[in-house]
């Protein structure tokens, strides 16, 4: 029985801390098996890196734990850890696969502790104690007689004889101090010699590799856990932890960490760096449930030999990313026309995935957005998930960032760079593959993609309704069709589901309802008939497309993709049903508010509903303002001349029975209104934006620029 460090009471199974003080406490884990942790205690750790997710924390060589981003109480980019960095976190709770999940700790240095202890398994002890030491202190603390002599006291004898030895103690101790220094010398010999054999290592010299064993492909790993192997592939991204350097390597076959270790935390191969060939000689271990080679040796390839590997991979890569070609779903003809355009964007898709490059897709954060955004998603993963061995790759190289603005603007766009800036330059990342899709095919988003160009980022954008010209010349893939009219009858989530089968045909099945739960009307025939082949009738749809608006509004800047998943994949219909009743009830709501408080007037014939969303809608709640206007004009439109306003403080929508220019609209408003800077803020969703202080003046000349545009 061992006693408590804070209070000294028992403890019992011979622990150091009683329950009560278990959090007063930091522990030094020396175990090897998550399940030896013990939840709620507050354990020292090292950073091993950043996920888009939260931050990978060494408790203790090759045990892991995740501080997810909702842990933290800052934001998870203003956090200042380096890998390699000691923390400070606590242990919330081992799960069954092993998994550990971390909480913040307030308290990041040893004096804010009561205590420090070591928990080396199930056992615990003082730092300044051995685990054997202090074991074996305890048990002779209970079995010692109380007067028994220290033999350190004893006289010496010699056992094969009765009589005192004599002992010349000035001769022995001139030889025992001779033999020390000699001991010290080879020592010192011995250390140099490790030192210029690490160096060697280092270089990596080793006759190149040149063995004659048979390379063997990334992709078979998995079957060789415990063998020594030799592989040759290209660098695609290191990073430091507090122990080895993890090179994240990919051949034609797939793609694998080797670490390779000099000293804790220190960068072995400083002279590799992305993008270079290497062949690397190791053993195939499992690492936390992940397939990893430990590298014996690394060589950085050069010449004919570095040629080679990148030519390999450059073949593989043009074959595999390349789809054979586009079926559209339900046989759509409009899709059909924008074939080229959408294979290109499957290739450029399928060619990230294969290259390890990340992968960020940007949509509105509406159904019709978040459908386009769930399709791709729902196709990547599974490329992903087969191309990386670690299990956590498809949280790492494919993100999903809905958009509060269907806009793709400056703020947007400043986000991803600072992002993905600072995951090149913290973690040696590749720069991502940007897919717009809903969003960034008009001049309003120029700014944003303009500032992405400068990184010379890759942006493919996948729009069902028209481009403008200018837009097609600034990115490298646009898909959206030619000509005014043909989009009418196509919504973005039908174009992108199309696009996803084409990236990825296995899960074509699972894609055939996602095009009718796109659209709040006129949903085309074959898209109602596909998704009730797929199961999904009518009202199901209707459900899930509800569901979908609803948890879209709610932290729209969040992906949610677990939740989304849940409704358009995996639910069994409870969990719509449920969310899609709350959408009818908050809708209906504002609905009633809104239709008391509408002004109505005509106009040149024109029938208009003017509503004050500033007075009479809940601004911060849901249904946002476009939204509510768009039910609102489908409800109350009688006639082919009508249009609905919605006007706020500085902006405003229009919404029209007539095929109405809402660029023309802003043009025509600022000349009727010169002092109010009227201009478009937002094509797709009939957006305008003006001086508060003009207000009047603006809802004037809005309204007589329709009424002149019918």
């Amino acid at each position: 029985m061992g006693s408590c460090i804070i209070c000294g009471v028992d403890v019992d199974g011979g622990g150091r801390i009683c329950d009560p003080h278990q959090e007063d406490v930091v522990f030094d884990f020396r175990g090897n098996s998550p399940d030896q942790l013990v939840s709620d205690r507050f354990y020292r750790g090292v950073v091993d890196g950043y996920a888009e997710f939260g931050v990978f924390v060494d408790l203790s060589p090759g045990v892991t734990g995740l501080l997810h981003r909702s842990e933290l109480d800052q934001r998870l980019d203003s956090l200042d850890w380096e890998p390699g960095d000691e923390v400070f976190v606590q242990v919330k709770g081992v799960r069954d696969n092993g998994n550990i999940d971390l909480a913040w700790s307030i308290r990041q240095a040893d004096r804010e502790f009561r205590g420090v202890l070591v928990q080396d398994g199930d056992t615990e002890y003082l730092p300044d104690e051995d685990g054997e030491e202090a074991d074996e202190e305890s048990d002779a603390e209970s079995d010692a007689e109380p007067d028994e002599p220290d033999v350190t006291d004893a006289e010496p004898t010699d056992e094969s004889d009765d009589e005192p030895v004599a002992v010349d103690d000035a001769s022995e101790t001139d030889e025992t101090d001779e033999a020390a220094e000699d001991d010290t010398v080879d020592d010192e010999s011995a250390d140099e010699g490790d030192t210029e054999e690490s160096s060697a290592d280092e270089s990596a010299d080793e006759d190149d590799l040149d063995d004659e064993r048979e390379r063997v492909g990334i992709g078979t790993l998995a079957d060789a856990v415990g063998e020594a192997v030799l592989i040759d592939g290209e660098v695609v991204s290191v990073r430091q932890t507090g122990g080895p350097t993890v090179f994240e390597v990919r051949d034609e076959t797939g793609v694998v960490d080797v670490a390779a270790f000099v000293e804790p935390g220190v960068r072995a191969y400083p002279d590799v760096e992305v993008g270079d060939a290497v062949r690397i000689d190791g053993e195939v271990e499992s690492h936390r449930g992940d397939v990893q080679v430990e590298s014996e040796a690394l060589v950085l390839l050069e010449g004919e030999e570095a040629e080679s590997v990148r030519r390999r991979l450059a073949e593989a890569l043009t074959a595999e990313a390349r789809p054979e070609g586009l079926q559209p779903l339900a046989g759509d003809e409009t899709v059909a026309e924008l074939a080229d355009g959408l294979l290109d964007a499957a290739e450029a898709i399928r060619r990230a995935v294969l290259e390890s490059r990340p992968i960020v897709v940007r949509h509105p954060a509406t159904a019709d957005g978040y459908v386009a955004g769930a399709a791709v998603e729902r196709a990547v993963l599974p490329l992903i998930r087969e191309e990386h061995a670690k299990s956590d790759a498809e949280y790492h190289y494919f993100t999903r960032r809905p958009l509060d603005d269907p806009v793709y603007g400056m703020d947007a766009a400043t986000n991803d760079a600072t992002r993905m800036l600072q995951d090149r330059d913290r973690h040696d990342e590749q720069l991502p593959l940007f897919l717009l899709v809903g969003t960034g095919s008009t001049t309003e988003s120029a700014d944003g993609i303009d500032l992405l160009s400068v990184y010379g980022v890759d942006a493919v954008v996948v729009d069902a309704e028209v481009a403008d010209p200018e837009t097609r010349e600034a990115v490298d893939t646009l898909v959206s069709p030619e000509i005014d009219g043909v989009d009418a009858d196509l919504s973005t989530g039908a174009l992108v589901a199309s696009l996803a089968s084409a990236v990825n045909d296995e899960v074509r099945a699972d894609l055939r309802h996602l095009p009718a739960v796109s659209y709040w009307a006129e949903t085309p025939d074959r898209y109602v008939e596909l998704a009730r082949d797929a199961g999904y009738d009518a009202e199901r749809v209707a459900e899930l497309r509800e569901a979908v608006a609803l948890e879209a509004y709610y932290q729209s800047y969040q992906d949610k993709r677990e939740l989304v998943a849940d409704l358009l994949f995996e639910d069994g219909g409870n969990l719509a049903a449920h969310v899609s009743e709350q959408f009818r009830e908050k809708l209906e709501t504002e609905i009633q508010t809104a239709t008391e408080n509408v002004v109505t007037e005509a106009v040149d014939g024109v029938e208009f509903a003017v509503l004050d969303t500033d007075g009479y809608t809940h601004r911060y709640d849901f249904p946002p303002t476009p939204l509510l206007l768009d039910d609102l004009h489908r409800r109350n439109a009688n006639g082919e001349a009508y249009a609905t306003v919605g006007i706020g403080t500085d902006e405003l929508y229009v919404r029209t029975t007539a095929d109405v220019s809402v660029r023309d609209v802003a043009e025509r408003a600022a000349e009727l209104a010169p002092n109010a800077d009227v201009a478009t803020a937002g094509l797709r969703e009939g957006k305008i934006e003006f001086l508060s202080g003009e207000r009047d003046a603006v809802e004037d000349a809005v309204v007589a620029a329709v009424a002149e545009s019918f």
